[in-house]
């Protein structure tokens, strides 16, 4: 049997040989320093959108969690199991203290497919996507949907938004981001990327709406 898939191995190489030979230097800082990175981003699991090449981050930048369709599911949805997208929350805020939690979507997202398809089927006896998917009803409600002022997308581009948005109030059910929020110590960040064309929108607080980062 392979030791591990031939693409990896390859990748793996060019890594060693490449990347990591250049940044030897700051994985040796990482190793024996440990990690302090200032933005945690909570992406989603989708191969087209990975965050560390969006924002061109390095080692040691941003500490990521991903998850189907990036959602946050609000403390009090914790209570009956362990859920991995809490706890490391709780370890980027109480242990790395970061400065800012960015919850970042994408264009064409399978799991907000997943939960507004009407005729798809679950993909096994748990139907583990459908019941993670379904914390996406909040956020569909059409007052939400409509509040986003997009006549210029279909639904599932409009709930991709709106569910960055109720991630992000979810985000303050947990008392010591809340607590770290009213600091000053924490801010709060949404982001939405286009794989088609690598456009990238921001969150405006200010009037709940997305806005296109405009490029150097």
């Amino acid at each position: 049997m392979a030791q591990l898939p031939e693409r990896l191995l390859e990748g793996y190489a060019a890594f060693k040989s490449g990347k990591f030979k250049s940044d030897s230097q700051r994985y040796e800082e990482l190793h024996d320093e440990g990690q302090k990175p200032d933005i945690m981003l909570i992406g989603c699991c989708d191969s087209r959108a990975t965050p560390s090449d969006i924002f061109n981050a390095g080692p040691g930048e941003m500490f990521v969690v991903r998850n189907v369709a990036n959602i946050v599911p609000a403390q009090n949805e914790q209570m009956e199991g362990l859920h991995g997208t809490a706890a490391a929350l709780e370890f980027a805020v109480n242990a790395l203290k970061v400065k800012h939690i960015v919850i970042m979507g994408h264009g064409r997202c399978g799991g907000v497919a997943a939960y507004i398809s009407e005729d798809m089927e679950p993909l096994s006896e748990g139907n583990y996507i459908g019941q993670w998917a379904a914390q996406l009803a909040p956020a569909d409600k059409p007052e939400r949907l409509a509040g986003l002022n997009r006549p210029d997308l279909d639904h599932q581009g409009l709930l991709e938004r709106s569910s960055i948005m109720k991630s992000i109030e979810n985000l303050m059910s947990y008392g010591f981001v809340r607590e770290a929020v009213v600091l000053g110590t924490l801010d709060l960040h949404g982001a939405w990327f286009d794989i088609r064309q690598g456009r990238l929108e921001y969150y405006d607080r200010d009037d709940r709406s997305f806005k296109t980062v405009e490029e150097a």
